[in-house]
């Protein structure tokens, strides 16, 4: 015999002698801590994804005196990290942008420490503007620049810090990526403070580089961590990738050029929760629709251009932040050369074997 789909459709509304009935059983379920699967079936099993998320997109022009408010009102020290989250309008009170997914704008100012600590969430920093401070992971220190992906992995000690105002600091912003939701989900979130500010440093900048940033790695080198062995992916050898390829003619009708970032050790995503994407719109780009199951938190590096998320249009530039729900239909286009940094949940969807997409 052939599987029959599940009816998800509400059941139909009973009257009367029934509804009583009804009612009073399910009371005395209740009180047991059950309740009717045939009730919520339609909600729990839906046809498509039915995210709460919504479409959203932050304008940095907007938001940016509000970012540099916060160090008049909180010093890193005392914040720990001074982070204004980008809360999703569809989750209010969830401290998520996705359902699986956090997003933030950091700030710190010259001559501050944000102080080390170390946690079970995975976290990627993608600076937004200024240069000069640093990051610091597991012992070794990188400096950040407009564009760097960085990626603090789970259970890693890290601390940020930035040179005083005499030793050339300036503000430097970064938007904070975290599977803070995922982990909430799975209640599997702990954290940990250094006994120090700052973690000792113990190995040269570059080292992780030099090791494992040139499609080669230490001949007696054993994968044991999922999360790449380099931290630091410098936005100048992204955006000559991304040049690279668009003169060599590959261009996507749907994406334009676009690379995901891989783990050099094992060829995987640099962190298994978080995919991360870098892509170039030319000038004059109309991509077609798409959708995916993965919701994407996108930020704009360079260039102007528009987007359409299901009936919604946003116009972005530089340093804008917008999100894509989970199966929602994304058209990107571009006005002038735009360059997108993007990530999303799909390792988790992939790995699970959920990962759907569509392209039309």
């Amino acid at each position: 015999m052939a599987d029959t789909a599940p009816n998800t459709s509400p059941s139909p509304t009973p009257t009367g002698y029934e509804a009583d009935s009804r009612s009073a059983y399910y009371a005395r379920i209740g009180q047991q801590n059950m309740a009717p699967l045939w009730e919520s079936l339609h909600a729990l099993v839906p046809k498509q994804p039915r995210p709460k998320a919504v479409a959203a997109l932050w304008k940095y022009a907007d938001i940016r005196s509000l970012v540099m408010q916060a160090g008049q009102l909180i010093s890193a020290e005392e914040a720990v990290r001074r982070v204004l989250i980008l809360e999703n309008p569809g989750l209010p009170g969830t401290s998520s942008i996705t359902s699986t997914l956090y997003a933030g704008l950091q700030l710190i100012l010259p001559g501050e420490i944000a102080p080390a600590h170390r946690h079970t969430q995975s976290a990627l920093r993608f600076i937004v503007e200024g240069k000069g401070a640093w990051t610091s992971v597991n012992g070794e220190r990188t400096t950040m620049h407009p564009g760097d992906f960085i990626i603090t992995p789970s259970w890693n000690w890290h601390d940020h810090g930035n040179p005083t105002v005499a030793e050339g600091g300036e503000p430097v912003v970064w938007l904070d990526g975290l599977d803070i939701p995922l982990l909430v989900h799975l209640d599997a979130g702990f954290a940990e403070n250094h006994s120090e500010a700052m973690q000792a440093v113990v190995r040269p900048e570059g080292h992780s580089w030099a090791r494992f940033g040139h499609n080669m790695m230490p001949v007696r080198h054993r994968v044991s961590d999922p999360t790449s062995p380099i931290f630091s992916y410098p936005y100048e050898r992204s955006r000559e990738a991304l040049d690279s390829l668009y003169r060599f003619g590959e261009l996507d009708a749907w994406d334009g050029v676009k690379l995901r970032y891989t783990n050099p050790a094992t060829g995987g995503w640099p962190m298994p929760t978080m995919a991360t994407f870098m892509q170039l719109l030319p000038a004059g780009f109309q991509g077609k629709t798409s959708r995916s199951t993965d919701a994407t938190v996108f930020s704009v590096v360079e260039g102007r251009g528009t987007v359409r998320i299901g009936e919604q249009h946003f116009d972005y530039q530089p340093r804008d932040v917008f999100v894509v729900p989970s199966w929602q239909p994304v058209q990107l286009a571009a006005v002038s050369d735009a360059v997108l940094f993007s990530y999303s949940d799909r390792p988790v969807q992939a790995a699970l074997n959920l990962l759907r997409e569509e392209r039309s």
